[in-house]
């Protein structure tokens, strides 16, 4: 099962080696993780993203809520959210393709960062879905270079 996870923490030095020390020595597989601060300078948000069997990962959060620098941490499994992925993506276009890779990135509301003569880099922020779609759409014109920054996530409503 995918668990999108909120680790609130002290934003001290150390702290992310510990936490993803957790999952890997549980056999966890980070599948994402994006870490900044938050409206508290001292305070950071990391958002993580792991596929795994539920019993196993709620011994991970008790460990976690352990850790002297976890403030709070909320697993999203059972929580309406919102997340977001922002990829930037480097691709091949020639004259005669370009129209074409430029019609595709104003579908899905994504922006052109930057015209080379042979390339264009397309900026795009959505859900997981959405950054896959676009993928599969430009992937044939060929791919030079792909960066994402992983998932961040927040709870939809009011949390006291």
């Amino acid at each position: 099962m995918r668990h999108t996870i909120s680790v609130l923490v002290e934003n001290k030095p150390g702290v992310l080696a510990r936490i993803a020390g957790l999952f890997s020595a549980r056999a966890f597989n980070i599948d994402s993780l994006a870490v900044g601060e938050t409206e508290a300078a001292d305070v950071s948000r990391m958002t993580i993203v792991v596929r795994g069997d539920d019993r196993i990962l709620e011994q991970v959060e008790k460990q976690l809520n352990k850790l002297p620098d976890v403030i709070k941490v909320a697993d999203f499994v059972n929580t309406e959210y919102i997340e977001r992925d922002l990829m930037m993506v480097k691709v091949e276009c020639g004259p005669k393709t370009r129209s074409e890779i430029i019609e595709i990135a104003d579908i899905f509301r994504a922006k052109i960062l930057d015209v080379a003569r042979d390339s264009l880099i397309i900026e795009m922020t959505g859900d997981e879905e959405k950054i896959g779609a676009l993928m599969k759409l430009i992937r044939p014109f060929g791919i030079r270079e792909l960066v994402r920054t992983g998932i961040v996530a927040m709870a939809r409503g009011r949390k006291d």
